[in-house]
């Protein structure tokens, strides 16, 4: 009832920054989206859009002084464990960098491994009176820029691509993915499973026009899905869609992320993070051409609407068409989708920004609040303020 008189105290008092108020399509309430804003080098965009009837994708960015986090969480079985992730990992990276005084590849792992421990020490608490809370799991795309490099750990489908200038035609733009598809459907992870598990024949099994882990899940690495990945999880015949009918001996989906590192080149322009409902429906090439071709502000938006067109062109139906189906309906058109979209400006690398940025997860409405993504800890009590980030 007051959150004009909210809105209009907070600019008073914090003059140095700007209230973001959290945006959906007017013509399309599942669509939420954030134009444009600043990170520590350049700007973003956000957007996400929901398909299932409760959406199971977390998206968060930090855009701190020093540096820039991105988190993409594309949940499964439900949206827990990509809230969990979304909740806990950034504060776990925050930790483990200050207490090595920098951010580097085993920052990034060893965050993604506290998120996953974490998580199933929550599920241990809660076994016993929800047993399906050993069923839920989410795919883990996270990045961060510091010191000139971009750092990107990935767990699951995800992905994240970057747009670059080509080196000898500096007018052309090509899409690099930096991350692997963590999927069933891909064969050179197929054999990788058949290698690692010899002694089960039903390790990876094509069931319901798509190959799964032992004929229940495409996803080959996540955080969660506690019952693909300890005995003492295991869902008994009650639970027959998740029922295992031989048990596991070690884990059959994998909690250990590919992470990667790139110095920033000046060729380098943006980076696009989003879920795999975004890549179901645009290539790699097609998003970053149309990153590359239109304005900054709003571009996240844009690259959803597209997918949205090809969704519903896939059917033979129109976008308006599309708009109309609802909830219930919606997921045989498309998946939940996040898109994150990094600009990077490379008179702003290295720099620290004067004041943080807003620190802003999808779909959440909720009074702006600062970031405190910042590694190198400006005063004591840089714990507690951990404690304070959403």
């Amino acid at each position: 009832m007051f959150r004009w008189l909210e809105r209009i105290v907070l600019a008073c008092c914090e003059p140095l920054s700007r209230y973001l108020p959290s945006s959906r399509g007017e013509d399309y309430p599942l669509l939420w989206y954030k134009d444009l804003e600043k990170h520590s080098c350049g700007k973003f965009s956000f957007a996400m859009v929901q398909g299932n009837q409760v959406c199971e994708d977390y998206g968060h960015v930090e855009p701190g002084r020093q540096g820039t986090f991105v988190g993409i969480y594309d949940g499964h079985g439900g949206p827990q464990a990509s809230r969990f992730a979304c909740d806990h990992l950034s504060r776990h990276l925050i930790r483990f960098a200050r207490a090595r005084g920098t951010i580097d590849e085993e920052v990034l792992n060893n965050a993604v491994a506290a998120t996953e421990e974490a998580f199933l020490d929550y599920v241990r608490e809660r076994f016993e009176t929800d047993p399906l809370i050993a069923s839920k799991g989410s795919c883990c795309l996270v990045g961060v820029i510091w010191n000139g490099t971009l750092y990107v750990a990935s767990l699951g489908d995800s992905r994240a691509v970057l747009g670059h200038n080509h080196i000898e035609r500096p007018d052309r733009i090509v899409a690099l993915q930096l991350t692997n598809d963590h999927n069933a459907s891909n064969v050179a992870v197929r054999n990788e499973l058949n290698a690692s598990h010899p002694d089960d024949p039903n390790i990876v099994v094509y069931d319901r026009e798509a190959w799964r882990v032992r004929g229940i899940i495409q996803i080959t690495r996540a955080l969660g899905d506690a019952y693909l990945k300890h005995q003492e999880f295991a869902l008994g015949t009650n639970f027959p869609k998740f029922h295992l009918k031989v048990p596991i001996t070690r884990p059959v989906v994998r909690a250990d992320p590919e992470v990667s590192s790139r110095n920033l080149q000046a060729v380098d322009r943006f980076v696009i993070f989003a879920s795999d409902g975004l890549w179901d429906l645009l290539t790699n090439e097609k998003a970053v051409e149309i990153v590359n071709t239109y304005p900054k502000k709003g571009i996240a938006r844009r690259l959803l609407v597209s997918a949205l067109d090809e969704a519903a062109r896939r059917v033979k139906i129109k976008y308006d068409g599309l708009k109309k189906v609802g909830i219930n309906e919606r997921r045989t058109f498309h998946d939940d989708i996040t898109v994150v979209v990094i600009f990077i400006d490379h008179n702003m690398l290295n720099r620290e920004l004067s004041v943080p940025g807003m620190s802003i997860r999808g779909f959440v409405d909720a009074a702006p609040r600062q970031s405190k993504f910042n590694i190198i800890q400006q005063q004591t009590g840089s714990e507690e303020e951990l404690d304070d980030m959403p």
